[in-house]
C-alpha cells in the first residue's frame, strides 16, 4: 500500500493542512487508517513522518479534527516553532508516530506511574535519510525513552526506516550506542532541554533515562494499539478526539469515501507559504 498527501492552506501559517490518501487516492485519516504494521510477524510498523530532520516547525497529527490531518501546533496563537537548543538545530531526527496507536490518559502505566498523553505513540528515527513532512515509512524498533511530559507518560520510540542504506546494522539498542556513538546521549539531552527556552523546567524521564530495549518497546507498541482499538472501537471515552475514518470495518467512526471528501473540500486551498520567522534559526544557550 502507498500514500500520498494533499496540502491545503498556506505553509507556516494556522490553516495549513496536510491530508492523507490512499494509493486509490481516497481520503483517510492517518491515525487511523493506516495500518499499525507494515509486516506483523517480522515486527515492522509503519510509521507517520510529521517532522523531517534538522526542521524547526511543530507539526503534529492533528487528533481532534476530522481526519487528522498534519497541522502546526499553536500556542497562544502563534505557530510553534522547537527552538535550537545548543548545540542542536531543529529536530535531529525524522520525528512522527505510529499509526493505530494510543497512549490512553486513563491508562495508569505500570513502570512510569503516570498516565497517557493523549496522542499516538512518538518515533526518532535514526535513519541516514532526511525524510519529507508526511512520508509514511516502514520501521524496525530498535528502543525507547521514557519521557515524563508535565507529570504525563510521553514514549519516544527509537526506529529505523527499514529502507535506510544502514537498516540491516541496527537491530537494537545497543547497536545505536555501538555504531552512533553519542546519539542516544544527544536524543535525552534534547528531550531533556527543548522547552527550557519556552520558561519551562527540564523533562523528568522514567527509569532515570535508561534507553529500554527492543523487547521492552515493542510490547509498549502493542499495548498503545490494543488502546487505539478501544478508542476506535469506542469502547472509552474518546474526550475530544476525533475518531473518523473510512477503512477500521467494526468501527461506528466509520464514514463514507464522500463523507472524507467532503471534510477535505470544506479546507482552505492551497496557496504561496508564509515565511518563517528570522528567530527560528537562533541558537539557544544556557547553562546547565
Amino acid at each position: 500500500m502507498s500514500y500520498s498527501i494533499e496540502q491545503r492552506g498556506r505553509p507556516n501559517t494556522p490553516d495549513y493542512r496536510v491530508y492523507f490518501k490512499n494509493s486509490e487516492g481516497k481520503y483517510i485519516s492517518p491515525f487511523h487508517d493506516i495500518p499499525i504494521y507494515a509486516d506483523e510477524a517480522q515486527n515492522i510498523f509503519h510509521a507517520v513522518v510529521e517532522i523531517p530532520r534538522w526542521t524547526n516547525a511543530k507539526m503534529e497529527i492533528a487528533t481532534k479534527d476530522a481526519l487528522n490531518p498534519l497541522i502546526q501546533d499553536t500556542k497562544k496563537g502563534n505557530l510553534r516553532y522547537v527552538a535550537n537548543v545548543f548545540p542542536h538545530k531543529g529536530y535531529i531526527w525524522n520525528y512522527g508516530a505510529i499509526p493505530q496507536t494510543w497512549e490512553d490518559p486513563g491508562h495508569k502505566d505500570g513502570d512510569t506511574g503516570c498516565c497517557g498523553d493523549n496522542d499516538p505513540i512518538d518515533i526518532c528515527d535514526i535513519g541516514s535519510k532526511v525524510c519529507t513532512q508526511g512520508e509514511v515509512i516502514k520501521i524496525k524498533v530498535l528502543g525507547t525513552l521514557a519521557l515524563i511530559d508535565e507529570g504525563e507518560t510521553d514514549w519516544k520510540v527509537i526506529v529505523i526506516n527499514t529502507e535506510d542504506p544502514e537498516a540491516a546494522d541496527f537491530n537494537s539498542i545497543d547497536d545505536v550506542r555501538r555504531l552512533k556513538p553519542g546519539y542516544l546521549e544527544a536524543t535525552f539531552d534534547w528531550f531533556k532541554r527543548y522547552k527550557v527556552p519556552d520558561g519551562k523546567t527540564e523533562n523528568q524521564f522514567a527509569f532515570n533515562g535508561e534507553f529500554k530495549d527492543r523487547d521492552f518497546a515493542i510490547e509498549t507498541v502493542k499495548s498503545t494499539h490494543e488502546f487505539w482499538k478501544a478508542l476506535v472501537g469506542k469502547k472509552t471515552d474518546a474526550g475530544g478526539l476525533n475518531c473518523m475514518n473510512t477503512c477500521v470495518s467494526d468501527s461506528p467512526f466509520r464514514c463514507s469515501s464522500g463523507d472524507a471528501k467532503a471534510t477535505v473540500d470544506a479546507a482552505a486551498a492551497f496557496g504561496a507559504e508564509e515565511c518563517i520567522p528570522n528567530a527560528v534559526d537562533k541558537s539557544f544557550f544556557y547553562e546547565k
